[in-house]
């Protein structure tokens, strides 16, 4: 699993406030052919996001102040290729409804304390084959006879462009730079100061009539139940 020598590493975020476990997954990811910087909490994490590019973030969940779920949520709700950087996520909190919030929320792995450091290694790996296997999230997404700029949050049908409120773009964006993960509808409406999600139901039944070609049978702009909506492009 080492680098070949022409590549250059890949960079790894370590985030964890356990001094101990981040120097133990610093020095063990290093020799595993990794680049690695760590931050002891959530700021020192943005701190690092806003100066370096990371090819994947792993995350300890129970932080003081800031938690796992915030930064992880924070880290979707940004443009761009940033936006889209994988998190693998770590906590000794392993019940089904963490792993639920932390995936719904956009973790691409999650890992419960205590792990072997072989499998953390696996996952990384997985994780980033997966990652490297994905269309680049800068290129359009694709919905039939329509495509969606993600970087400019504009949307075309063939050559035209079709007029979108802020608000719709805004929502199309979220849900495009997160394709086929779906999205719980209170968290796409706290972007909205939605407190009762109603405003999401319209922009999605508005957006509905203009990229489906039968709206109330949504082949793109589809309901997860339970969840809230998910966009599953071509």
């Amino acid at each position: 699993m080492n680098a070949t020598t022409d590549a250059p590493a890949r960079h790894l975020l370590v985030v964890d406030d356990d001094d101990r476990i981040r120097e133990l997954l610093k020095e063990f990811l290093t020799r595993a052919a990794f680049r690695v910087t760590v931050a002891p909490d959530a700021a020192g994490a943005r701190r690092m996001m806003a100066t370096l590019d990371f090819d994947l973030v792993v995350l300890d969940v129970m932080m003081p102040g800031e938690d796992g779920f915030s930064l992880t949520k924070s880290l979707r709700a940004r443009g761009g290729a940033a936006g889209a950087t994988p998190v693998l996520l770590l906590t000794a909190r392993g019940e089904a409804r963490d792993r639920i919030e932390g995936l719904s929320l956009g973790a691409d792995d999650y890992l419960a304390k205590p792990f072997e450091p072989q499998e953390l290694l696996l996952r990384i790996e997985a994780i980033l084959r997966r990652a490297a296997s994905r269309p680049s999230r800068r290129e359009p997404v694709r919905l039939g006879a329509f495509t969606f700029d993600t970087e400019r949050s504009e949307l075309f049908h063939g050559e035209t462009l079709v007029r979108l409120t802020e608000a719709e773009a805004q929502l199309l964006q979220r849900l495009a730079l997160n394709a086929n993960a779906p999205i719980e509808r209170m968290d796409l409406a706290s972007q909205a100061s939605d407190a009762a999600g109603r405003a999401v139901d319209v922009q999605v039944t508005r957006l509905r009539r203009k990229i489906e070609a039968d709206p109330k049978n949504p082949r793109y702009l589809l309901t997860a139940r339970g969840v809230g909506y998910m966009l599953a492009p071509d």
